[in-house]
């Protein structure tokens, strides 16, 4: 029978059918020996004998992620707050550039919006042409504007410790998830998820707790591609006067008329070059 992995933990994976059942199974050596793991998210062929489940296979992944380890998602919902724990763009673009490398929509929630205005960081990506949602999650506020994206979809929530993704799941799963609170001397969250699993959304489909991210690298592309995971620099990118402007150096260049028309928020236009700079250490071999 057929599956999907709702969660792994110690080297048994738990596949939920079509039926709403359960089973732990532990997956065939032949994966090991193949260096191939099962992710949270994969649809997967079972067997079951003695009450014991067995996977047997993995059927085709639409995506997956390395970090944290899942499969087929839809929808990646980047939360960030406005305060405690500070916003971290760069943060926010390298989780934008991978869902779009790996063909995920992303949204970005903005969380406590109790505690200060959520102006600065909509402004940053009011051009992106990504959906930009405001919500109070402590107060219980705006998560109907969540729902039509959420709903029926399996999604992941991302985002540093602390920014609320727990009060979040709290209130859209009967799942009850552990809250942290944040470090007042450092600003950021302890972890409260620990390990990845998929809860059943109360408006229909999943959704993914992810543990909190304190770094995330983009490495899978080249530096000369990178501007084409920016949707604001995508469509000029290549009207350049130089062919293989790297959008930084080079006089008379599309993308940085961009930032000086204010059509680029800085704040994406620094996290470019930084990506860039990056991407250019890394040899091809590598990527």
């Amino acid at each position: 029978m057929n599956g999907k992995i709702v969660k792994g933990i110690g080297g048994f994976y738990y596949v939920k059918t079509a039926k709403e059942e359960i089973y732990e199974c532990r997956a065939r050596g032949v994966f090991r020996k193949e260096n191939v793991k099962p992710y949270i998210g994969d649809i997967v062929e079972i067997s079951v004998e003695n009450g014991k489940g067995s996977v047997e296979k993995i059927l085709p992944r639409k995506n997956c992620l390395i970090r944290p380890p899942v499969a087929n998602i839809d929808l990646l919902v980047i939360v960030a707050a406005v305060a405690s724990p500070e916003p971290n763009m760069m943060l926010i673009d390298k989780l934008l550039i991978n869902s779009e490398i790996n063909g995920i929509k992303p949204i970005i929630c903005i969380n406590k919006t109790d505690v200060k205005s959520d102006e600065a960081i909509r402004k940053v990506y009011q051009n992106s042409g990504y959906p930009i949602l405001s919500v109070c999650a402590s107060e219980e506020k705006g998560l109907d504007e969540l729902i039509p994206y959420i709903q029926g979809k399996t999604s992941a929530l991302a985002g540093l410790s602390g920014v609320g993704k727990s009060t979040i799941l709290n209130l859209l799963t009967d799942t009850i998830q552990e809250t942290g609170s944040v470090s007042d001397k450092i600003q950021r969250g302890r972890h409260t998820t620990r390990h990845v699993e998929l809860l059943d959304l109360k408006c229909g489909g999943y959704v993914l707790d992810t543990p909190g991210f304190s770094s995330f690298e983009v490495c899978d592309i080249k530096a000369s591609d990178l501007y084409r995971y920016f949707p604001e620099m995508a469509e000029v990118g290549d009207n350049c006067r130089f062919k293989g402007c790297s959008h930084i150096n080079e006089p008379d260049c599309a993308v940085k008329e961009l930032v000086t028309k204010g059509l680029l928020h800085q704040s994406r236009y620094n996290s470019y070059i930084e990506i860039y700079n990056q991407l250019k250490l890394i040899k091809e071999w590598e990527k």
